[in-house]
């Protein structure tokens, strides 16, 4: 198993790490700061640098088997200096990991302004989709107004873990039909916004929601009776610093 420190440190950007085996699967580290692809968030990117100088890029990051986090190095690389044992320095690309945190927590956010199902969703560093299991229409100026004072209200951002058992006497915690919350290991990660949301996520968070910056609505389509898709975008910078 990888040690994923991204789940109780989102905003570590690079770790010390030692190469426990090299695959056509791709590269698993003992210890990772990338977060693999789940929960609709995409993999990081970023790179593998050894003592040597020399460095291997990371195209992205998938889960293996057994708790493994798959480092995927993008093509036409020379991974032989890679084996176990070897030590190196896994840091991620941290502004595009910014923008998916931010992102990240804006569909959070969007959960606690429209009260219904959510049956997809799909996060990049460019923007976010969520699916709502819903008919009724959607006005992207009340959107945005809604999803803006939340932002500047700045309300704190954190996780709390509570138990499988937990989970299953509290089910109104549980926003998405389209995945499940993690379990087997006894314990389920909640993502919290003061005052706003509080559900399951694995994903990679801002510190406050004031950390968002400025987004906009890029899209809303009708995609079936009861499916109702939001497409959203940033426009500004965050209004604080990592």
């Amino acid at each position: 198993m990888s040690e994923a420190l991204f789940r109780d440190d989102a905003y570590r950007s690079d770790c010390e790490a030692e190469v426990v085996e090299v695959g056509e699967a791709g590269i698993v580290l003992d210890r990772s700061v990338f977060y693999p692809l789940g929960g609709g968030q995409a993999g990081d990117a970023g790179l593998l640098r050894l003592e040597s100088g020399a460095t291997v890029v990371i195209a992205d990051t998938r889960k293996g088997e057994a708790g493994r986090i798959l480092h995927l190095p993008a093509a036409g690389q020379d991974l032989a200096m890679l084996q176990a044992g070897t030590r190196v320095t896994a840091a991620i690309d941290w502004p595009r990991r910014h923008r998916l945190m931010r992102l990240h927590t804006t569909t959070h956010v969007l959960c606690a302004l429209l009260p219904y199902p959510v049956n997809g969703c799909s996060i990049t560093p460019e923007q976010a989709r969520m699916d709502f299991d819903t008919a009724e229409p959607f006005d992207a100026a009340a959107i945005e107004a809604g999803l803006a004072r939340l932002v500047a209200g700045a309300h704190a951002v954190g996780t709390q873990w509570i138990s499988d058992e937990e989970l299953d006497a509290n089910p109104q915690l549980v926003r998405t039909m389209s995945v499940a919350p993690p379990r087997g290991s006894g314990r389920v990660r909640l993502l919290r916004i003061e005052g706003v949301d509080l559900q399951p996520c694995g994903g990679t968070h801002v510190a406050s929601t004031a950390e968002i910056g400025g987004v906009r609505v890029l899209k809303i389509e009708k995609k079936g009776a009861r499916a109702r898709r939001i497409v959203l975008g940033l426009t500004e910078a965050p209004a604080l610093s990592a």
